[in-house]
């Protein structure tokens, strides 16, 4: 195993590491992308395509894994050139743009994993899913929850997202996921979920259209859960799927 990543010993056989690094990731989405594509690529995954229109805004910082001086600057680029900055042998590429029905085919193609951390504006994360169902491609949906990360992980030939949703309508698809996670939780009583309930209810009372809040540590939580099943995925480990859901939070001891 090569010194960089000496320390993933007796986690990772050299042959499961060997995997890993030549397994291709694509990261739809640098926002909260960005901290999942930094601790994948410190796990060794080094094959990283980034899909992003967006340029880095001060209102990022709190979260996601940028600094000052990328402020006005391509995500996808900017979040590039900090990975090769940690391993300059790694393959990174990156697409300064952003992942339309029109180019949707083109650039969703040559991965063996998907990352849909895409904004739900209309239906493209959809359509997303969708096409790496037809390449036999599993997708991983992140969220961030403030103190804490879900993950749901979609196969090819399973449920999709599109079946959870109300009508068809991708509009604050991300509150709905949330209010999913409750609902479910609350269904099968468990009471480690309970904190989210809170935090929903109170969100459901601001009267403006704010942007949903989110924390660096939700942010941090969900970029490990995410890696953590790109591995299991990987290696050929069985996972839970969609509609079931991998969530963490040290609020969770609360209840």
């Amino acid at each position: 195993m090569e010194s960089l990543y000496s320390r993933n010993r007796i986690y990772l056989s050299p042959e499961q590491q060997e995997k890993i690094k030549t397994t291709r990731i694509l990261l739809g989405g640098a926002g909260l992308g960005s901290e999942i594509a930094e601790c994948a690529l410190r796990l060794g995954f080094e094959k990283i395509t980034i899909i992003d229109g967006d340029r880095v805004e001060l209102s990022n910082l709190n979260r996601q894994n940028y600094t000052r001086e990328d402020i006005g600057k391509f995500k996808a680029e900017a979040l590039t050139l900090r990975l090769l900055s940690v391993n300059p042998n790694a393959d990174i590429k990156y697409h300064n743009g952003y992942i339309t029905s029109e180019n949707l085919n083109s650039l969703i193609k040559d991965c063996d994993i998907a990352i849909n951390a895409l904004d739900f504006k209309d239906n493209t994360p959809i359509l997303f899913d969708e096409r790496c169902r037809q390449l036999n491609i599993h997708s991983i949906h992140p969220y961030n929850f403030g103190w804490g990360g879900m993950v749901m992980i979609v196969a090819p030939n399973g449920i999709s997202l599109r079946n959870m949703m109300k009508e068809g309508n991708p509009e604050g698809f991300e509150f709905a996921m949330a209010k999913y996670i409750d609902g479910y939780s609350q269904f099968w009583d468990l009471s480690e979920n309970q904190w989210l309930h809170k935090i929903l209810v109170d969100y459901s009372k601001e009267e403006s259209k704010t942007p949903i809040p989110q924390l660096s540590v939700g942010s941090w939580i969900t970029a490990g859960l995410t890696v953590n099943a790109m591995a299991e995925l990987t290696l050929g480990h069985e996972v839970k799927l969609c509609p079931k859901f991998y969530m963490a939070s040290l609020l969770s001891d609360r209840n």
